[in-house]
């Protein structure tokens, strides 16, 4: 009977890494350009040409900002994750459930880098 593996081998992890850090670069990508769009750096200053002052347009605005900084804060939220994926796998305990102890499936990896819950886990937490 073949021992089951405990942990994921260095060349795998190597590959999620790769991985990691690439969606990293890109996280980190998307959340500059929200935060720019939030204090406007990426405006171009017309604003103020007309007076076309709406209430229904300055509701849509802030609501629209709301918005926006809910996608900041679920960006950040994300990026830490990854960098605590990129973490675990210095530390060589990447890809293990928490709630288990067995690996998780790569598909699953592959897909949600930062997964730290098998499929089976993730289903039982949620019913």
């Amino acid at each position: 009977m073949a021992k089951e593996k405990t942990r994921f081998s260095d060349e795998d992890l190597q590959e999620f890494k790769e991985i990691i850090d690439s969606k990293l670069v890109e996280a980190t990508e998307d959340l500059q350009i929200l935060k720019n769009s939030l204090s406007h750096k990426d405006d171009h200053g017309t604003d103020d040409t007309g007076r076309s002052f709406n209430m229904m347009e300055d509701g849509s605005d802030t609501l629209s900002r709301e918005e926006m900084a809910q996608l900041a804060l679920r960006q950040e939220k994300f990026i830490t994750a990854l960098k605590n994926a990129l973490i675990r796998i210095e530390n060589k305990t990447y890809g293990i459930c928490r709630a288990t102890g067995k690996l998780i499936r790569k598909e699953r990896l592959k897909l949600v880098p930062h997964a730290t819950l098998s499929i089976e886990a993730k289903n039982a937490q949620d019913s």
